[in-house]
């Protein structure tokens, strides 16, 4: 198995190649910013770029923040030429571009595998606010000829009245959302011949086994997807527990945390080169921690997402970075300790923060106000509250759900 396997991501990898030359060459050409970055690691020749990009350093998210902070808005990572129809912030600040064209994040594929066409109505389920994640699949569904449902977060009510009414048949967005509508579905008392979505695409946080086999008593068809705000679609589902098959215009490693070289065996972070010239992410580190694993068709498919290389966690599919949960506590001088902690309850993440107020002070005034500095400079509902102590040593966010 072992030989197999590392044929298998030897053959994608090698497939791949001139194409991934060739856009990088042509990303070279209309971004300076890449072309300087090529250059100084010996890759300023189309000839050095058909021997592999192995030699380049992985770009980091904080790479990008940073670049973007001293070249705003994209740190010279785009293209004079691209036409941007949207921008979007991620936790960071990170303005991602929507370049123009159908379905630009190329998560059509993962839809489809899921059965979704021409014939369904789509309630999708991430958020349209800021973040690109609800046009994402907007995007992908309308390439597919589908008809929308913006749902976004929250208005769970109105949703599954929706579901009833407008006789609903797929969904997108995070599968304890799902959950949480099919619970509220319910709860009200809605016909349960009216329900009749019947394929959902989930993202964004773990799909559990137990989650899927409660899902999948209504929604037959039960799919989990994998990318990123920066790269769009990564890996999909084609069955159930079969792995990721890598998604296409995209080059996916698995690279070695120390040495950042592609490795075909073991646990590293998954890095993307997007063949896309106009705004091109090259050697880009996700932070996410996968494998490869063989597929039933004997070609080279991913795990899953296994945890994260570095500090920050997922939170209902957003990213929580030490440092974004240190900044909400900035100036707030009558906080001497503190803490995130998520815990997994019902199959949903729950967010809550624990602090130590100063002797004296109005405690419930500070958690109100706390409160409302999370909601607004991280975009969390999360339960505050004041406790009379915490370790020296507190870790600034404690991950304590279960994924069983």
């Amino acid at each position: 198995m072992t030989g197999s396997l590392d044929a298998a991501v030897q053959s994608y990898a090698a497939g791949l190649a001139p194409a991934v030359a060739q856009a990088v060459a042509q990303g070279r050409r209309l971004v300076p910013s890449l072309a300087a970055r090529l250059a100084e690691h010996g890759l300023a020749e189309d000839a050095a770029l058909e021997q592999g990009l192995t030699g380049l350093p992985i770009l980091l998210k904080d790479d990008v923040l940073a670049q973007q902070q001293a070249d705003p808005p994209f740190g010279g990572g785009l293209s004079p030429t691209a036409h941007v129809r949207r921008v979007f912030q991620s936790p960071g600040p990170l303005y991602e571009p929507q370049l123009d064209g159908p379905d630009p994040w190329r998560w059509g594929p993962s839809l489809r595998a899921a059965g979704m066409g021409p014939d369904d109505l789509v309630l999708n389920c991430f958020g349209y606010h800021l973040s690109p994640a609800g046009a994402m699949f907007e995007e992908a569904a309308l390439a597919l000829g589908a008809r929308v449902l913006p749902g976004g977060i929250g208005n769970q009510d109105l949703q599954a009245r929706a579901v009833a009414d407008l006789g609903v048949t797929a969904y997108t967005g995070l599968p304890s959302y799902l959950k949480a509508i099919l619970d509220r579905y319910d709860e009200l008392g809605l016909p349960p011949e009216r329900w009749v979505l019947r394929r959902a695409l989930v993202t964004a946080e773990p799909l559990p086994d137990s989650l899927r086999a409660l899902l999948r008593e209504r929604v037959p068809t039960v799919l989990m997807a994998y990318g990123t705000a920066e790269t769009g679609l990564i890996g999909y589902e084609t069955a159930p527990g079969e792995g990721l098959v890598p998604a296409p215009g995209v080059l996916v490693q698995i690279c070695d945390l120390d040495t950042g070289e592609p490795i075909t065996e073991g646990e590293g972070q998954v890095v993307v080169t997007l063949l896309r010239p106009d705004y091109p992410l090259v050697r880009f580190g996700t932070g996410d921690l996968s494998a490869w694993r063989l597929g039933p068709d004997g070609d080279a498919r991913l795990v899953g997402v296994l945890g994260r290389s570095g500090a920050a966690v997922k939170v209902r599919g957003m990213f929580l970075h030490p440092r974004q949960a240190a900044s909400v506590f900035a100036g707030v001088g009558d906080v001497q300790a503190w803490r995130f902690v998520v815990d997994r309850i019902d199959h949903r993440d729950a967010l809550s923060a624990e602090i130590v107020v100063r002797e004296g002070v109005d405690a419930a005034a500070v958690v109100a106000d706390v409160t409302d500095r999370v909601r607004s400079g991280l975009r969390f509902t999360c339960a505050v509250s004041a406790v009379d102590t915490l370790p020296a040593d507190v870790a600034p966010i404690t991950d304590r759900r279960d994924w069983s």
